[in-house]
């Protein structure tokens, strides 16, 4: 499984949230354009990518509904979960904790960090937050392997390369400034202008 493709395991995560919805609301079972009707993709794409994990549904009653929920949890999950911690506790770092807060039990923000000395040693959304200063030894004591980073652009790459030094294994990248990582450490990197860019392309053209 470790060989899926970085798309498929995407979409995986949503089809997960799509199905604890349904699952919420009593629905036992499902079918691949049903899922693929919420998610805005093609059935033809859902079904290819629950091939790839080894599950099938029936022709009479598609998947079921809990069973997919529990094998993709053991995809995508790790067994003794992973910590995480934010740095830059602005509105983005603050808005990231609490939206995360208890929605995923193997994932846990642990700690957050920042350099105004206005918020260090308080919480949000009860996650401390500790000075910049201690970020090596924080992420050494609470085993963190994830880092969140919501800095101004132009502090980027010297928090990318302090993360990288503290051991961090993952880089999820909130600013628009590009980093760079050693190939042991897997980096997403979100661009939320260029994506908002996109939209706006599209509205453009379909006006």
């Amino acid at each position: 499984m470790k060989h899926l493709p970085h798309k498929t395991i995407a979409r995986l995560s949503q089809y997960r949230r799509a199905l604890l919805l349904c699952h919420a609301k009593g629905k036992t079972h499902i079918f691949s354009h049903e899922i693929a009707k919420i998610l805005h993709i093609t059935a033809v794409q859902v079904r290819r990518d629950i091939m790839l994990i080894g599950y099938t549904g029936t022709l009479r009653k598609g998947y079921n509904i809990k069973d997919l929920i529990d094998l993709i949890g053991r995809i995508i999950d790790s067994e003794e979960g992973i910590n995480v911690s934010v740095i830059g506790v602005g509105n983005l770092g603050r808005a990231i904790v609490n939206y995360f807060s208890g929605r995923r039990t193997k994932l846990s923000i642990v700690a957050c960090f920042d350099v105004d000395s206005n918020k260090i040693g308080k919480k949000t959304s009860g996650i401390e937050i500790f000075h910049i200063d201690d970020l090596q030894r924080i992420i050494e004591e609470k085993n963190i392997k994830i880092g969140i980073m919501t800095v101004p652009s132009e502090q980027a790459i010297d928090i990318a390369e302090l993360l990288v030094k503290a051991g961090i294994k993952g880089i999820l990248n909130y600013t628009p400034k590009p980093v760079n990582v050693p190939k042991d450490v897997f980096l997403e990197e979100y661009d939320m202008i260029t994506s908002l860019e996109k939209v706006a392309f599209f509205v453009k053209t379909h006006d």
